[in-house]
């Protein structure tokens, strides 16, 4: 008991009000849940769909395991984890694009859309990072390029080669790939937005004080949670439909 208390007492407080704090521990854990979920409910599936479950499995362990390290970091140092989240970033975004082309796959889907997905996606967070962290002096250059990759993949997914694909498909694998869609268009949008809203001299309190930890804390969850429940959803259709 004595060692417990020591234990507890090097742990930082945190204020009543700390919203940023509360969202990372609570992002920490739903990402680590879903990262549960995910895993054990592998096996239920064949092996065409065991690969995309175990992807979404590993997109929220590894959001799990950054958001450990970003929690702890915002407790001693009341600072932006930038670089833990870029880093984080930079692993689980191209898996999320992984995942679309794991869906099509079974439709025809060639690598060349694979690496293209990917190629935009790092050229996206690289150039993200840089205006955020190393040029933020040339925030607005590096965000027009970031903000350029970020729309090259809406385009591709919403109506280039990936959207003609699942049109061809159709049925369950159709509609998976529209919510994942909508994730992109509507759920990735808080990062380019955030990114303007945390650039000095651009739209700084755009927010209404609002921390945009908060904001990409809670879009996190829900994008990297959401994106896994769309493919196990898409899943389980596809097995009943297979042995009904």
């Amino acid at each position: 008991m004595q060692n417990l208390t020591s234990l507890l007492s090097l742990v930082p407080k945190m204020a009543p009000d700390d919203y940023v704090g509360f969202t990372f521990f609570i992002g920490a854990m739903a990402m680590m849940a879903a990262s549960a979920f995910f895993f054990f409910t592998m096996n239920d599936f064949d092996r065409k769909w065991k690969t995309s479950i175990l992807v979404s499995g590993l997109i929220t362990f590894i959001a799990a395991v950054h958001y450990w390290y970003m929690r702890d970091y915002w407790a001693v140092n009341i600072e932006s984890p930038t670089f833990f989240r870029y880093v984080d970033w930079i692993l689980t975004v191209p898996l999320m694009c992984v995942e679309f082309y794991l869906i099509l796959k079974v439709a025809g889907a060639k690598p060349k859309l694979l690496w293209k997905l990917i190629v935009l996606s790092v050229i996206m967070l690289v150039t993200g990072y840089a205006g955020e962290a190393i040029y933020p002096e040339q925030a607005q250059i590096w965000g027009l390029v970031s903000g350029i990759a970020y729309f090259a993949i809406v385009y591709e997914i919403w109506l280039g080669g990936a959207a003609k694909i699942a049109k061809a498909a159709g049925g369950s694998v159709l509609k998976a790939h529209k919510m994942l869609c909508w994730f992109v268009l509507v759920g990735w949008a808080i990062y380019p937005i955030g990114y303007m809203a945390g650039t000095p001299g651009w739209y700084e309190g755009v927010f209404g004080g609002l921390s945009v930890d908060v904001l990409y804390n809670i879009a996190d969850a829900i994008n990297k949670i959401g994106f896994g429940l769309v493919i196990y959803t898409l899943a389980v259709r596809q097995t009943e439909a297979k042995n009904a």
